[in-house]
């Protein structure tokens, strides 16, 4: 299975499975996620929702096999993309949302902690935002959310510079909460998920509502603006280089 979910003391935990690739998002994760969000969303039995990943990595981000295959092969391309689907499930999640960074965060990786309440990351993990480096636009809203937590320096180098943030750089610019010791992560996460899940649903829900109700239309806005320069960017001369590259396909001269 993709995605694994358990719960427990009213805090749903999601963790993502796909290990050997280093939970890289594929379609069928984007949906998973999504529909896991989406009923996170709806069931009165589950105040907070904790996202992690299995194994040494939260996520490598977008599966670049698949986005090779989307340049390559039009009927897949045809089929859409249930990224969309998966941000707009977190954009719309009306309960906390704690996000504990066990590893790697890559992409989307690292971009959809832009709609964390709270993020905790270990000490060993690291982040970066690949955009330039595969010569495409950011995603996720990134260009809008990544400013407004970080500031637009720090942001401006996470999105435009291609190179690793640590856990502590994290922290000191604004992307992380707390910094923990690998073994420390996820009960840290947990104690502090279950503080808020001890509390009324309904108030919990009217907090966040409050705090991220104001940014809805931005991020729409956002989306729309990084969504119109990637469809330029993606199969373009820079884009399809560095995806070669990653694949070990590339054309001999």
């Amino acid at each position: 299975m993709p995605l694994l979910i358990s719960d427990e003391n009213r805090v749903r935990t999601l963790t993502l499975n796909r290990p050997d690739v280093l939970n890289a998002f594929n379609e069928e994760l984007y949906l998973a996620t999504a529909t896991a969000l989406h009923e996170a969303a709806t069931d009165p039995d589950v105040a907070v929702v904790l996202l992690t990943g299995a194994g040494r990595a939260f996520s490598a981000g977008n599966d670049l096999v698949e986005m090779q295959r989307r340049i390559t092969d039009p009927t897949f391309n045809e089929q859409g993309s249930h990224f969309s689907t998966m941000i707009d499930a977190l954009t719309e999640l009306p309960k906390p949302l704690i996000c504990a960074v066990n590893g790697v965060g890559v992409g989307i990786g690292a971009t959809l902690l832009g709609y964390a309440d709270l993020v905790f990351m270990s000490s060993t993990a690291r982040l970066k935002t690949p955009f330039t480096s595969l010569g495409v636009a950011p995603e996720a809203a990134s260009s809008y959310l990544l400013p407004r937590l970080m500031g637009r320096q720090n942001a401006a180098w996470l999105l435009m510079s291609s190179e690793w943030v640590d856990a502590e750089e994290a922290k000191q610019m604004g992307l992380a909460w707390q910094v923990c010791a690998p073994d420390d992560l996820l009960p840290q996460a947990r104690r502090h998920a279950n503080i808020l899940a001890e509390k009324p649903i309904s108030s919990l829900m009217a907090v966040k509502q409050t705090i991220v109700a104001p940014t809805r239309a931005e991020i729409a806005a956002a989306t729309a603006r990084e969504i119109e320069h990637f469809a330029v960017l993606m199969g373009g001369a820079a884009n399809a280089e560095a995806l070669a590259d990653f694949t070990g396909r590339r054309a001999a001269p």
